[in-house]
């Protein structure tokens, strides 16, 4: 379970965000703290879905809570919004990271091309899609074998920054230069910075996905958060301590892609180990989103709230087809129309969303079922603390970016009166049942 979560949780978000929170947070010492809190919040939200893992113990995460504790309704929501923005946003996301590291070493001088990114993206998810559509077994291999490639990566980063911290480089992380601010903080900004190293802890709550298949959940959720969020916190924290060992803030900033401009700087004749390690993460960490957001569709379809054309496999591969095209497709059209920084907040304000309404869900089941066996019950504080800070950082993001953050309650809130016609509505005409493949 421990290994399963820290591999679920170092994605590529850690590639991806350092630049974001540091632009948002204004300073180095400010930036440190926000990943260091950013673990602390993910604790305590993981501490919440440890209860309701072993109190509904089904498999589908916050989908299977939501829908069993405030019914179909806002359970198609999560789903809708899980369907049409988060898989598909972050798919968006990995993609361009990859296509990013790819090209700067060929680009070194410049920012590369728009279209010479979004080909490359599109032509990586495509490929995965043909991959995951063909074998599952195939699917599984590259995830075992880019997970390798993302903890080395990591693990050289650390090991070179500590080297450069132990010969006296590390001026950026001076307490007089750390705290010096490139604007006047403001709650709005750190509320955005939160959400950008939010992106890099997605994947906390995996293990909810799997509780029916996992041993001994009583015993087992509870040991994989304590163990796997404070390790990731760690690794997390000296990846960035390590990358301001040998970048300045202006230098993070002006990076496209940062573990690329640390290699230049660093490792020298093998500074070309940094941006395939990085490629074949982030390659992995589509691999890995594709094969699990298809397994949601597949889901959502067989409870009847997507099309049952979604949960149709194909007989000799057993593969979920039109669940994976249906990925790829939304995931192509929002890679045309976004740019990574904004769809890192687009997603994030939409994942911590759907997180706070599983949390409140917890609150509000223990009200409703006061008598239910709970075999791990935490303290009414956990999601207290949790919702207030949630409310604090939802509220500040959506005045900070009105536009970006907004855009994804109005796609969410589309879901309504497809509901109402497409699930709630039960005697529809023969057509439309053909139309939807039902």
């Amino acid at each position: 379970s421990v290994s399963l979560s820290l591999c679920n949780i170092i994605g590529s978000g850690i590639f991806i965000s350092p630049k974001g929170v540091l632009e948002h947070a204004g300073s180095v010492g400010l930036s440190l703290i926000v990943w260091v809190c950013g673990g602390g919040i993910c604790a305590l939200g993981s501490m919440c879905y440890a209860e309701l893992g072993v109190t509904i113990p089904k498999s589908g995460g916050d989908y299977s809570y939501v829908t069993e504790i405030f019914g179909g309704l806002v359970g198609f929501l999560l789903l809708w919004s899980a369907v049409l923005i988060m898989y598909p946003t972050t798919l968006a996301v990995i993609a361009l990271t990859f296509s990013n590291y790819v090209l700067q070493p060929v680009f070194q001088n410049c920012v590369a091309p728009y279209l010479a990114t979004r080909l490359l993206s599109s032509i990586c998810i495509l490929f995965l899609t043909w991959v995951n559509c063909s074998s599952v077994r195939w699917a599984t291999r590259i995830q075992d074998v880019f997970t390798v490639a993302k903890l080395l990566a990591l693990g050289l980063i650390i090991v070179v920054g500590l080297v450069q911290i132990c010969r006296g480089h590390y001026d950026a992380l001076r307490p007089s230069q750390a705290f010096e601010f490139t604007r006047d903080p403001s709650v709005g900004q750190i509320a955005l910075a939160f959400l950008q190293a939010s992106f890099a802890f997605s994947g906390w709550n995996f293990l909810n996905y799997v509780t029916e298949e996992v041993v001994e959940p009583r015993k087992n959720l509870p040991r994989a958060i304590y163990i796997s969020i404070p390790l990731v916190t760690l690794v997390y924290t000296l990846t960035n301590i390590a990358y301001f060992s040998s970048m300045t803030p202006e230098e993070l900033l002006a990076s496209n892609a940062v573990a690329v401009t640390f290699g230049e700087k660093l490792l020298g004749v093998f500074s070309w180990v940094m941006p395939i390690s990085v490629a074949l993460s982030t390659f992995g960490g589509i691999n890995g989103y594709l094969f699990t957001s298809s397994r949601l569709c597949f889901s959502g379809a067989r409870e009847g709230h997507l099309p049952y054309l979604l949960a149709m496999i194909h007989l000799k591969n057993c593969t979920p087809i039109p669940a994976l095209l249906v990925c790829c497709g939304a995931t192509i059209v929002i890679l045309c129309i976004g740019e990574t920084h904004n769809l890192i907040n687009y997603v994030s304000f939409i994942n911590f969303l759907s997180y706070g309404v599983t949390i409140a869900g917890l609150l509000y089941y223990r009200w409703k079922r006061p008598n239910l066996l709970r075999p791990i019950k935490v303290s009414v504080l956990v999601p207290i603390s949790y919702l207030v800070f949630w409310a604090v950082l939802l509220g500040f993001s959506l005045y900070s970016e009105p536009v970006v953050c907004g855009m994804g309650i109005v796609i969410m809130l589309t879901g309504v009166p497809v509901y109402f016609v497409g699930v709630h509505w039960k005697n529809k005409p023969r057509c439309v049942y053909r139309v939807v493949g039902e």
